[in-house]
């Protein structure tokens, strides 16, 4: 199992250079302070257990986490209420981990994974579900303009196949060229709110690192957030790791419906 780094030399070489450090003393009117947080790679169970550990500590966190991460192997997720048998049947890829959100089955083979995780009091946090879907799915829209690469939040649905989220499309997925490259998940309980979000990047040159900048610079620049770092403290990283083990490795979690 990977662990999570510890300090900023010890993170992924695609951490996301940060222009905008959060200054509580000196934030202008309407700004916000967000924390930031490159995972870098881990197996498919602990980055489901780091994602669910944010929620479980989201209020204690106080502000917001934007999370980035990758996959030490080929994986695919899917939603907490799904079946299993159904599941298994459906996609190839290996391991299947179940996720803490709803949703249909993701490939992690070459996707983008984010995580966004909102503590109870904060305004995003008493969004409806469909109005926080679609502001995510704008941030990213947002970034991808600054790349050049125009894309547009689907105004309704199109047919996809039972139970696999990036078939078809529904209202608010990110499109480029009418073809769903962004899709997310929500879960919201009395901890605070997550979002889990994959990204199947279009067939264009474009480095992960050059997306995930330019998400904390639309959110710098459009949403008036201010970044601060996200170093995982030892008691952080215990619950990750107990989450890890004791839950998202399971068979009897995974198989559970």
């Amino acid at each position: 199992m990977e662990k999570l780094p510890t300090t900023p030399a010890q993170a992924s070489a695609s951490k996301v250079a940060v222009s905008a450090l959060c200054d509580l003393k000196n934030l202008q009117t309407g700004d916000e302070c967000y924390f930031l947080f490159n995972s870098g790679m881990n197996d498919a169970a602990y980055n489901m257990a780091v994602d669910e550990a944010l929620l479980e500590t989201a209020a204690k966190h106080d502000v917001p986490v934007l999370r980035f991460y990758g996959w030490t192997q080929p994986a695919a997720t899917f939603g907490y209420f799904q079946k299993f048998s159904e599941v298994e049947n459906t996609i190839q890829l290996r391991p299947l981990i179940r996720r803490p959100t709803g949703g249909g089955i993701v490939p992690h083979d070459a996707d983008w994974t984010y995580s966004f995780a909102v503590p109870p009091d904060h305004a995003w946090y008493s969004l409806a579900a469909i109005e926080s879907y679609r502001r995510i799915h704008v941030w990213i829209k947002n970034a991808f303009s600054r790349l050049n690469i125009e894309t547009e939040l689907a105004t309704c649905c199109q047919k996809s196949l039972p139970g696999q989220c990036f078939v078809g499309h529904e209202k608010f997925d990110l499109l480029w060229h009418g073809r769903k490259i962004a899709g997310a998940a929500q879960r919201r309980n009395k901890f605070g709110l997550l979002i889990q979000g994959s990204v199947q990047p279009p067939p264009v040159p474009l480095a992960r690192t050059d997306w995930e900048t330019a998400m904390a610079m639309a959110g710098q620049n459009d949403f008036a957030i201010k970044w601060i770092e996200f170093c995982p403290s030892a008691s952080f990283r215990v619950l990750a790791e107990s989450l890890a083990r004791e839950k998202f490795s399971r068979m009897n979690y995974n198989q559970k419906r």
